[in-house]
Order: structure tokens, then sequence, then C-alpha cells
């Protein structure tokens, strides 16, 4: 049979929502409050879309200390900076930023072009470092790292990284890394930054008077405060792994700087 008012039945059906687009503005509703979901969605659509948001760093900052960086090289992937320096916790944020560009003689960090562009396109105080390997020519090490940056002013000092021996002495890990500090300062007319843990420090710096004109950057992890062997000052201080940051998927080192904004500006190349 037929009905007997189709066109009444017809408005019927025509006026109830069809549930696929019920479904899609409950999904577009769910993506809009919830970061974790939105998260695991572009994380299956693509990776560069896909970013964690936090509403704090996830780590305890060390007082009195109010000028906060982080140190990122390829274990961070993709970092979206503009996330990064647009993030507030109360009235921190991140000032600089220590970005691997090399290794050894031959090594380049894949993402360290796009690190170093893009964190200075966002008002990232930059500073790019090299991981130092004591038994290689240190004239090839530093013919590598100057082929590979670039500084600029208003960019920190060149720093390097050195925190193993390789069966290397004590004075022969001093004597390469010195050689390697003095190429670097004749590049780029400035002292370089010598990045290493607190124990590798002790053991091969501590009272030694050829590296005591130098900014020292020390890690030192889960710890209320830093204090130095020899009783030296430092300059920066990496006092955590653990740390969250918009723009940078999964854990970040951080750092504080031992002074304030216009300190570390001083610090910079002219």
């Amino acid at each position: 049979m037929y009905p007997l008012f189709p066109s009444a039945q017809k408005r019927k059906k025509a006026a109830r929502p069809p549930l696929l687009l019920l479904l899609a503005v409950a999904f577009a509703l769910a993506m809009l409050i919830n970061p974790q979901l939105r998260y695991r969605v572009f994380w299956l659509l693509d990776y560069p879309f896909h970013y964690e948001d936090y509403k704090h760093f996830g780590i305890r900052l060390p007082e009195p200390f109010h000028i906060h960086g982080i140190d990122v090289s390829r274990y961070q992937q993709h970092i979206d900076w503009e996330r990064v320096s647009n993030m507030r916790v109360s009235d921190k944020r991140i000032h600089f930023a220590f970005i691997k560009a090399t290794e050894g003689s031959w090594i380049q960090d894949p993402y360290f072009d796009h690190n170093w562009k893009s964190s200075r396109r966002y008002g990232i105080i930059r500073g790019a470092y090299h991981y130092f390997l004591p038994d290689i020519s240190p004239r090839d090490q530093a013919r590598h790292f100057i082929r590979t940056v670039r500084l600029e002013s208003g960019d920190l000092p060149p720093v390097v990284d050195v925190e193993e021996r390789r069966g290397m002495t004590s004075a022969q890990v001093r004597q390469n890394l010195k050689a390697f500090l003095d190429l670097l300062r004749q590049h780029y007319g400035v002292r370089p930054l010598i990045y290493t843990n607190r124990d590798f420090y002790k053991n091969h710096f501590a009272h030694q008077p050829a590296f005591k004109p130098y900014a020292f950057w020390i890690a030192h992890y889960y710890v209320g405060q830093l204090e130095m062997p020899d009783g030296s000052t430092w300059h920066f201080w990496q006092h955590n792994d653990q740390g969250r940051v918009n723009g940078v998927n999964g854990p970040v080192d951080f750092n504080v700087f031992r002074g304030d904004s216009a300190e570390l500006r001083k610090l910079c190349l002219p």
C-alpha cells in the first residue's frame, strides 16, 4: 500500500539528523576539548602535525633561577619551535636552547638545520654543540664543526660536549680538548663553552688552571642545588632529563642559566 500522506512522511525523515552527522559533531567536540585524543588522532595521520600539549613542564624547576632552557638532538626528532616559544607556565618560559650540530669528524645531527633555523625564527637564543671524541683528531673535528655551524650575532658561543675518555688518559683528554677549543676560538673569535657531567669534571677538570677561564655547562640531575667539586662557578646547569615542553614529543633535558637575561645576552656573540 502507498502512504496516505507521502510528502509529510518524507518531511519527517528529512528533519531527523543523520546518525553520521551526529557522530561527526561529537567527535569534533571531543577533539576540541581532549588534547590526548587530539594527539592520538594526529599521530595516526601525519607526524609533523602531532604534538602533545602540556599545562606544566612536568618537573620541579630549581630556585632561584629565572632563565630556563632546553637542549635537543635527533632524539627529540621534529620540533615545533613556535610552540616551544609560546609556552608559558606562570612567569616561566624557554629562553635558550642548545642544539646538537656534530659529533666526531664525520657525523652531523639530521635535525640540526631545522632546529638551528627555526629556534632563532621564534625568538629562542640558540647555541650549537659538538660531541667531542678525544681519540679523534681535534683539527678534523674542529673543521667538521666549522663547516656545519655558522654563528650570528646573538648566538651563544660554540659548545663542546666532552663526557668520555675513549681509552685516552686524563692528560690526553685535556690536551686534545684544549687544541679543539683553541681552533674554535680562532675561527669564531669567542671562547667556547664546555659541557660535561659533574663526575667527569671532578675527575678531569677540577683544579686545572688551563680550564679556569672557560664557562662550564654541568649535568647533575635530581638534586636541589649544584655545587662544583673544586668550588668553581658554573654557568649553565642541566638539572633534569624528564622535562615536558609543548612542541617537543617526549622528555627533554632542562637547564638553567646562572644569571639574568641581560647577563645571558652579554655572553652571546656581539
